[in-house]
């Protein structure tokens, strides 16, 4: 099912509330640790104003957008990473997932706190500090087995060994894998092959109240964040469940009375999708138009991989127009007359936003 997300927090975050709201789904939701002990998974489309307006000029009969696939994840606490509260188990549903979105409370109710007080940078750091000594552990142990190599003389054991200790020395400093600086594509693969924790991507969402008094909170996670070098998305869960209960033109006119263009969820996916360094490219056959899901980079056979294995096994070329071009010239037989459709080969690398007809032999 393609890359996916993975929502963790302190219990009692808001996270199932606002997974419930992302994929209008009923997963359990209550004021006590541990709900979610078995992963809850959705999927969820990915907003796209271009396949929208793509539509309008093709009008094809069915319209598929991509889509991105988020778990619930339950919380952990203080001392995940030693077993506390089924931690192993949890720590072990992040390591299966692609990026991490990690929701911090900013929000007072009578669901109590597991610290019994809002403190933003706080809970950011219990959870931290959990992955870091889970991947620290991870790392120690890989060590003691090159080690013996590397004593042997094996040189590509002493390599990573010593690779393994500048990445624990940044780890003990309280530092993420992600913000480590490796020296070379040999070293960014083997510290890959690892499946860090604190080596994917993450984004911070504040779990906001409605009503005034969140800029303490939101000013602290911004400092984090841009410490980090990452990104928060502030999201006022509850009310967003409440607009996942309306249809859509209702959405509409409750998010134009409160001056938003969007919801907070869409910002949410849109912002995962960016996370994940994922583009979208666009095909139709006049029947049905969809948007296709790639990492950024990926050549154009491997994009008709994504639609089909045969398309890439017998990859021929690929037609290719902007969006750019496509929404200006609404027309594919005036694009061709200008010059616009362009015959790539296989080490094209497919771009945001082009429209691609793929052409393969059986």
């Amino acid at each position: 099912m393609g890359l996916s997300c993975g929502i963790v927090g302190l219990p009692n975050a808001g996270k199932s509330t606002i997974f419930n709201a992302l994929t209008s789904s009923r997963a359990m939701v209550a004021n006590y640790p541990f709900t979610t002990i078995d992963p809850n998974v959705g999927v969820v489309n990915v907003p796209d104003e271009r396949l929208e307006r793509l539509a309008e000029i093709i009008k094809p009969q069915r319209v598929i957008p991509t889509t991105l696939k988020f778990i619930d994840i339950a919380g952990l606490v203080k001392g995940a990473s030693q077993g506390e509260g089924l931690g192993n188990k949890f720590l072990g549903h992040i390591r299966e997932v692609d990026a991490i979105i990690h929701v911090v409370r900013c929000f007072k109710s009578d669901v109590p706190h597991v610290f019994n007080s809002v403190d933003p940078r706080r809970d950011v750091e219990v959870i931290n500090l959990e992955l870091l000594l889970a991947d620290l552990e991870t790392v120690e142990k890989r060590m003691a087995k090159v080690e013996k190599q590397a004593k042997l003389g094996n040189k590509e054991a002493q390599s990573e060994y010593l690779l393994l200790e500048r990445l624990k020395d940044h780890m003990n400093r309280g530092k993420p894998v992600r913000l480590f600086k490796s020296g070379n594509e040999l070293e960014e693969k083997t510290i890959k092959s690892l499946n860090l924790l604190t080596e994917k991507p993450l984004l911070y969402v504040a779990n906001l109240e409605e009503k005034n008094g969140n800029e303490p909170c939101l000013g602290i996670l911004e400092e984090i964040a841009k410490e980090e070098k990452t990104e928060l998305v502030p999201i006022y869960g509850k009310l967003e469940a409440e607009l996942a209960e309306l249809d859509e033109n209702e959405k509409v006119e409750f998010l134009k009375e409160m001056g938003l263009s969007e919801s907070g969820l869409k910002r949410l996916v849109k912002s995962a999708y960016k996370l994940l360094d994922l583009i979208t490219f666009y095909t139709t056959n006049g029947i049905e138009l969809r948007a296709w899901s790639i990492k950024k980079g990926t050549k154009a056979p491997q994009a008709a991989g994504k639609i089909h294995s045969d398309f890439e096994k017998g990859f021929i070329k690929a037609e290719v127009v902007s969006y750019e071009d496509y929404i200006k010239h609404k027309s594919e037989l005036k694009i061709r007359e200008l010059g616009l459709l362009r015959i790539e080969g296989k080490d094209y690398q497919i771009q945001d936003g082009d429209m691609v007809y793929f052409r393969f032999k059986v």
